[in-house]
């Protein structure tokens, strides 16, 4: 990927006073609750840049590629992630990927979507319509992806990929994605987090009786809402990190009913594997009439733009 610069000087400075972009995955209640906190404000205004992205091409982008960098904490092995999101709002969707080295990337169908008059709040409902979210799981060695879809219609990202996990994978999950903006549209703060229950497996509780998942799934639900209900008190996340805000503050101030615990702390970038070498190859491998019609015909530097994360790379055409 070429990594593009953030040129606005007050905004960098104000990102260089911020805790660095990080995300710091806790367990809580007797091991029964997991959940990752996400800081991407650098990583949001990386996406930005590289896709060129205005104020609600960015919220819809961001927003998504936040809830893809929170399933990262869920992978197990070598795994990759891909979230394919159609709607029949003027946004018409995204793709988003993650995978388990902690890199993301993604790009929206319609990076210019039509705005009839100005934005007074940021439901974006309007924007997305209803539609259907498509998760593909990659594990290394698997000829093929697991794949499974569902109907969406919330308007809301992180609220239409926690149906997924309780429609396909039957867990009880909860998601929170945030992008806090500037007067003049900048981002200045970014976060996310994630909530899940995890299946009792035999363990000892209530007296050392054992309980599985299974018997009581309202259980599950009650004790996610109750997660929920503690984080709901706190200010959006991304108004959170805009304002120096950390995650030890946060996951043991609003949650110290469950007794949390930080377990381990990992980086997430947006970035993207591709580079001038991979394209000259795919150009290579086209058919010979049409690489023939380049070389003659141009243009000569050839332009190609990775749709994945917006970098540019200008072929000459005596390499192809």
């Amino acid at each position: 990927m070429n990594k593009l610069e953030l040129k606005d000087e007050e905004l960098k400075a104000h990102i260089n006073q911020l805790e660095k972009d990080d995300m710091a995955v806790f367990v809580m209640a007797d091991g029964r609750l997991r959940g990752a906190l996400f800081h991407g404000t650098r990583f949001v205004n990386q996406l930005r840049l590289q896709h060129n992205l205005g104020i609600l091409e960015t919220m819809v982008l961001g927003q998504a590629s936040l809830c893809a960098a929170l399933m990262i904490p869920m992978m197990k092995g070598e795994e990759h992630v891909s979230l394919h999101y159609d709607c029949n709002g003027p946004a018409q969707g995204f793709s988003v990927e993650a995978d388990s080295k902690g890199t993301v990337r993604g790009y929206l169908f319609n990076d210019r979507i039509p705005v009839e008059k100005p934005l007074d709040n940021w439901n974006l409902k309007p924007f997305l319509g209803e539609g259907t979210l498509t998760v593909s799981t990659f594990h290394k060695g698997d000829k093929e992806p697991f794949t499974s879809t569902v109907q969406v219609d919330s308007g809301n990202i992180a609220s239409d990929i926690a149906w997924y996990y309780r429609q396909s994978e039957q867990v009880s999950t909860a998601f929170f994605v945030s992008i806090q903006m500037d007067r003049q549209g900048r981002v200045t703060g970014a976060g996310g987090m994630f909530l899940q229950v995890m299946p009792e497996t035999g363990g000892k509780k209530n007296n050392g009786a054992a309980k599985t998942s299974s018997s009581d799934k309202s259980a599950d639900d009650d004790l996610l809402l109750r997660a929920e209900t503690a984080f709901r008190t706190c200010p959006s996340l991304g108004q959170w990190f805009a304002e120096k805000g950390n995650f030890e503050d946060l996951i043991y101030g609003l949650f110290r009913e469950f007794k949390p615990s930080i377990a381990l702390k990992r980086s997430v970038r947006y970035g993207c594997p591709c580079n001038e070498e991979f394209f000259l190859n795919y150009i290579r491998s086209l058919p010979k009439d049409q690489v023939a019609d380049i070389k003659q015909n141009g243009p000569d530097p050839l332009e190609v733009t990775c749709r994945n994360c917006g970098s540019v790379y200008h072929i000459e055409t005596k390499n192809i």
